[in-house]
């Protein structure tokens, strides 16, 4: 198989038209339509079903992709691990880390970062799914929990600690709260029920409520950690927050401080391949220093 249509095979597969894959590749329509006819008419299949509304991928295109998407994911691997055989550290890094890490305490200190190391260009992926490092989704991650797979190198980084936090508005407001028993008079705001959350055991006031026999019914369900931060910054009510959140918010504040979440362990990792990049060493070591001077 031509391997240049293959690559355009695989951007098409992913954007799902030959509109988008075409800003993708800086490529008219009819080019890239020609180089899949060109490729359909080589394997004497059909990889794609059309219609009004966009491309679909056939049964045989359906195989073709997942092959291409992994050679791809390996070349893109292969790349990264030759470019960064230079003695000073550049190039391009795909990070991933959860909304919540990532929007408060990673984003502010990555300008930093860069001004270390001026040669090297970051992708931040904020997402609290888990990106597939070893199909080249992300190079590095900062997980809130252990990885289960062997083929991922992973070190601690930190310990992150969970409290009960309100604003002042809110406080103002509705009193504060002086015993655990309290809570059932005021507004809580938990995570999303329905949604696979980023750390376990988040919604932990809620189970020791339970245990105790003491009524926390929430007012809210938001399916992000971020999202809870704003809602108890607009005055909603009170919600368990990690504290890397909130040490430097002066609109919220920690309300029964003896009260608190299982604490939880975060993580470095990346793909074993990248065990010797100079890129991730740098940037791992620039967390470390990071974090040696932060309370979390």
């Amino acid at each position: 198989m031509d391997w240049n249509k293959l690559k355009i095979f695989h951007v098409v597969a992913e954007a799902g038209s030959f509109t988008h894959a075409g800003e993708t590749l800086g490529l008219s329509q009819s080019a890239i339509s020609r180089q899949i006819s060109g490729l359909e008419s080589e394997l004497g299949i059909s990889l794609f079903h059309r219609h009004a509304r966009g491309l679909e991928l056939t049964e045989q295109g359906e195989t073709l992709f997942r092959s291409a998407h992994d050679v791809s994911a390996k070349l893109a691997m292969t790349e990264a691990i030759l470019s960064d055989t230079r003695d000073k550290a550049g190039g391009h890094l795909k990070i991933t880390t959860t909304v919540a890490f990532g929007s408060n305490w990673l984003t502010p200190r990555i300008g930093e970062f860069l001004r270390h190391y001026p040669d090297m260009t970051v992708d931040l992926k904020l997402d609290d799914r888990l990106l597939d490092l070893g199909m080249r989704e992300a190079d590095i991650a900062i997980r809130m929990q252990q990885s289960t797979h062997s083929d991922l190198v992973q070190r601690k980084l930190l310990t992150v600690h969970n409290h009960l936090y309100a604003s002042t508005n809110y406080l103002e407001a509705h009193g504060t709260p002086e015993k655990i028993e309290d809570l059932s008079r005021h507004r809580f705001i938990a995570y999303g029920e329905d949604a696979a959350p980023p750390v376990r055991d988040i919604n932990w006031l809620l189970e020791m409520g339970k245990k105790s026999g003491i009524d926390i019914k929430p007012v809210l369900h938001i399916n992000n950690i971020y999202g809870l931060m704003l809602a108890v910054e607009s005055g909603l009510g009170i919600a368990t927050l990690p504290d890397y959140m909130t040490q430097s918010n002066r609109r919220v504040v920690q309300v029964l401080p003896d009260v608190a979440g299982r604490a939880y362990e975060a993580y470095f990792v990346y793909p074993d391949e990248l065990r010797k990049s100079k890129k991730t060493a740098v940037f791992r070591d620039f967390l470390l220093n990071e974090i040696a001077g932060w309370r979390f």
